[in-house]
């Protein structure tokens, strides 16, 4: 005889986590030991210091409120949601009244049943971590360190992931200081390697790879008698013998190398154990985004440029799948959008009639100068060009306005659209002179307004893309000069980090937007990425840190800066993480930017998961109110 009460409740319940992720059999189990509890209105469930129930309970129909003492409303749990959890995980006495505040049907699930199912299901293990972090009273204590991010998908790791070791050779062919660069050769000939390592005491002080004997022995520029001291690339790039396939093109594509040391320890102070050459992650991971970086560099039109960054875009797809950290990712991506970029500019300066007059630098912005742009987004950029005379100066700007016009609209071909408010090196009033832009800069500085510091919040997050090098730190050096002698700036800074507040109404609902196209829809950007970003950044600021842009980094930066705040940071490290990595998921799911999400399409794991993200965004935005002391200007 069916049990029709049972096949109920596993009809509710197989629509909301943990219970979806059980097999049909497990959950089953569970329904048919279900108790069915009626609430009429103002019923309590449970009370504060109550001894714990061996159950925790799901809501049916109608709301329960959590109350702490004086009937302050802590959270209304509706339809779907979970509570008496906590206490249970925790193993302590209940802190909130469990009360009913409308009519209600609650389903009381034992909890000893269900720790029996889950032991062999991973993912409604981790949706219970999950729930516990999102609700700890201290998320950022020592005890429970690690768990408010419990639900970032840590598990079912693939072979392109920042735990697959990479496979290097342990016999790499080595040769002395004293040996000659003939006998180097012969070696290299005799072993059929393209590379060789110098080494001291069996420690590598340096690496002569083929590139080297043709580009400095068969050119004449060294002769083939001297030492290898001579043409040898040092020192060399050393890392331990577990480094991962991730972390091995990182550092390629970083050091702009072919080869990696391994070592005991990962120093140049300990013994050489092996070598790593590209060639070996070639062989080992197809997807390698350093052939595309090579792609660019022979690149001749803006159509090969485009199907390069799309294949980077497919690649984006399948390192998301096989939940490579996000961090590695923006890295690969970024590494390949500045390659393109660059690739860009090179062929656009060979369309002039003339070379460029005077030194210059291009900037990305924004997202793409702190190298956090996943997806296709619009054009945020600028140029900065060496001063000239006053006689010069209209000649000069006209040349590299031309030249912008030149490189953003390849840029748009690319794949990246016009910025609609004209933010663009293209712009007359985004096209100037180092002296020009320390006015700019200084201006925005010490005569704040909303506008001027909306622009710092975009520009201060500039990167060199192209160009020299040497512009970009004069006009770094300047910035911190102006906001060392106007320390006001860092407050009017602050008072724009804290005004979008966690995006969480009294009732833990999320905020959405109240009107136009994107009504009912929750702005991922604005209202939870942007504010971890604007905090990062006038924090970093306020410790006059120069070229540390990304915010991982910089929250990084801040943690060993700041060692008592050291867990709110990486919390905030974390949380930039995963809404980073949603955003890019939603973007590639619907075909857009990814910023608006309508929460219907959601689960209510998913929901979870951003709710997780919000409470370090309140508690670092109530650190910089205090640091800065807003209160005193608000």
């Amino acid at each position: 005889m069916k049990n029709t009460i049972a096949e109920r409740v596993f009809d509710f319940l197989k629509n909301y986590p943990p219970f979806h992720f059980l097999t049909q059999e497990q959950l089953y189990t569970i329904s048919q030991n279900v108790k069915v509890i009626y609430l009429e209105e103002h019923t309590y469930l449970f009370k504060q210091e109550e001894r714990i129930h061996d159950h925790f309970y799901i809501v049916k129909d109608g709301a329960v409120g959590l109350f702490r003492s004086l009937n302050t409303l802590v959270d209304k749990c509706d339809e779907g949601d979970i509570f008496g959890l906590r206490a249970l995980i925790r193993k302590g006495n209940y802190i909130l009244d469990a009360q009913a505040i409308e009519e209600s049907i609650v389903y009381s699930i034992s909890s000893k049943l269900l720790e029996e199912v889950i032991q062999t299901n991973i993912e409604a293990n981790k949706f219970l971590l999950a729930t516990f972090a999102t609700n700890t009273r201290n998320p950022y204590s020592n005890q429970e360190k690690g768990t408010l991010f419990a639900n970032v998908n840590t598990l079912h790791r693939n072979t392109f992931d920042e735990v697959q070791s990479a496979s290097f050779s342990k016999k790499p062919i080595i040769c002395s200081i004293e040996t000659s660069i003939k006998d180097a050769a012969i070696i290299m000939t005799n072993q059929r390697v393209g590379s060789i390592i110098v080494t001291n005491d069996d420690k590598p002080i340096g690496i002569i790879t083929d590139k080297d004997l043709r580009t400095k022995i068969a050119t004449g520029k060294v002769l083939i008698e001297a030492c290898v001291a001579d043409i040898m690339s040092s020192p060399v790039i050393t890392y331990p013998q577990n480094i991962s396939v991730s972390e091995a093109q990182i550092a390629m594509l970083q050091h702009k190398i072919t080869h990696l040391c391994i070592t005991e320890d990962g120093t140049t102070e300990s013994n050489l154990i092996g070598i790593l050459s590209e060639h070996d992650l070639v062989v080992l991971q197809g997807n390698n985004p350093s052939a595309l970086i090579k792609e660019t560099k022979r690149a001749i039109t803006t159509d090969k440029l485009r199907d390069i960054r799309h294949k980077a875009h497919r690649y984006l797809e399948g390192y998301l799948n096989q939940n490579m950290p996000i961090f590695h990712i923006t890295k690969v991506i970024s590494a390949i959008n500045r390659s393109v970029m660059q690739r860009a500019i090179q062929l656009s300066i060979e369309e002039m009639s003339k070379k460029p007059p005077v030194a210059f630098s291009w900037l990305t912005l924004g997202s793409q100068g702190r190298s956090e742009q996943l997806l296709f987004t619009d054009q945020d950029n600028a140029l900065l060009f060496d001063d000239v005379s006053d006689n010069n100066y209209s000649e000069t700007k006209n040349y590299f306005l031309l030249l912008s016009e030149k490189i953003t609209t390849k840029l748009k071909q690319i794949g990246f659209e016009y910025c609609p408010a004209k933010m663009m090196a293209n712009n007359s009033k985004w096209c100037l002179s180092l002296k020009e832009w320390k006015e700019q800069f200084n201006n925005w500085i010490t005569v704040p307004n909303e506008d001027k510091i909306l622009l710092s919040t975009i520009f201060f997050d500039y990167q060199i893309i192209y160009g020299h090098q040497g512009l970009t730190n004069t006009l770094s050096d300047s910035i911190f000069e102006s906001i060392k002698r106007y320390e006001i700036f860092l407050n009017f800074l602050g008072l724009n980090a804290i005004k979008n507040p966690p995006p969480l109404s009294f009732f833990k609902h999320f905020l959405v937007e109240h009107s136009g196209i994107h009504k009912n829809q929750f702005d991922i950007k604005a209202r939870a990425i942007m504010p971890i970003v604007d905090a990062a950044r006038v924090l970093i600021l306020s410790h006059a840190i120069k070229n540390q842009n990304n915010t991982i980094l910089r929250y990084q930066k801040l943690a060993e800066l700041e060692p008592q705040n050291k867990d709110l940071y990486e919390s905030c490290a974390n949380a930039f993480k995963i809404l980073l990595r949603f955003r890019t998921q939603q973007g590639l799911s619907h075909g857009n930017s990814g910023r608006f999400i309508d929460l219907k399409s959601l689960s209510k794991l998913d929901r979870l998961k951003l709710k997780g993200c919000f409470k370090p965004i309140k508690d670092i935005q109530e650190l910089i109110q205090v640091r800065f002391k807003l209160s005193q200007i608000l």
